[in-house]
């Protein structure tokens, strides 16, 4: 009845299908979060299993690096950038100065 009788755009969030147009939030969509969910909202896709997923993943990897660094395997030579003879003398020439 409201929309109908303004010109002014009515937006639904749970108000039903008499407004002029209908949203949600992209969190509710996608099912980003756990536990409590809105009740007019509808979820689309699971997020929340995933992110779960790679939260597991972060933290493996953080501890696959830890591991590495703790047994001298990371970093290995190809991952350090060389320096030239003559640029680490003027490296250790200014040091002196």
């Amino acid at each position: 009845m409201i929309s109908k009788s303004t010109p002014l755009i009515m937006l639904g969030m749970g108000a039903g299908a008499g407004a002029d147009a209908q949203y949600l939030f992209a969190e509710d969509v996608l099912g980003h979060t756990t536990g409590h969910k809105p009740r007019h909202a509808k979820t689309y896709r699971n997020f929340a299993a995933e992110y779960a997923r790679l939260q597991q993943e972060r933290v493996a990897a953080f501890k696959e690096f830890i591991s590495e660094v703790e047994t001298g395997a990371y970093p290995a030579p190809q991952h350090a950038v060389p320096i030239t003879d003559a640029e680490f003398e003027r490296f250790a020439a200014s040091i002196k100065a």
